[in-house]
């Protein structure tokens, strides 16, 4: 059982500030790449940002230049430091983890619950 423990969303001004942090834990080999994607009503889920695990990275064009992804290999944690937030980026973030569970089995992706983040006055 995997399990991704999501935090740091929350109401934020526009041109505020944010930091997203996912936990992954449980029956993990290994973690390939992690990335967060976000949903928000009525609209499709997007990926936002992905990175692997020698750390390289991909954007979203929308969110370039304004989120920064990182990771902790050693405490399979990832990040995603927000800045410029615009009204346009409040959806649901949900934290995402390419992992095998043992050596045996082959990839699969794993789902954290979401983390809400509103940009708003």
């Amino acid at each position: 059982q995997v399990q991704l423990a999501e935090s740091g969303g929350g109401l934020v001004q526009p041109g505020g500030s944010l930091r997203l942090s996912c936990v992954a834990s449980g029956s993990i080999f290994r973690a390939n790449a992690m990335g967060w994607s976000r949903q928000a009503p009525g609209k499709q889920r997007e990926r936002v940002a992905t990175i692997t695990r020698d750390g390289s990275s991909n954007y979203a064009d929308s969110v370039k230049g304004r989120f920064t992804i990182s990771r902790d290999n050693a405490k399979t944690t990832v990040y995603l430091q927000m800045n410029s937030l615009k009204p346009e980026d409040t959806a649901v973030y949900y934290c995402n983890v390419r992992a095998k569970i043992d050596v045996w089995r082959a990839e699969s992706d794993y789902w954290g619950q979401g983390t809400q983040v509103t940009v708003s006055s």
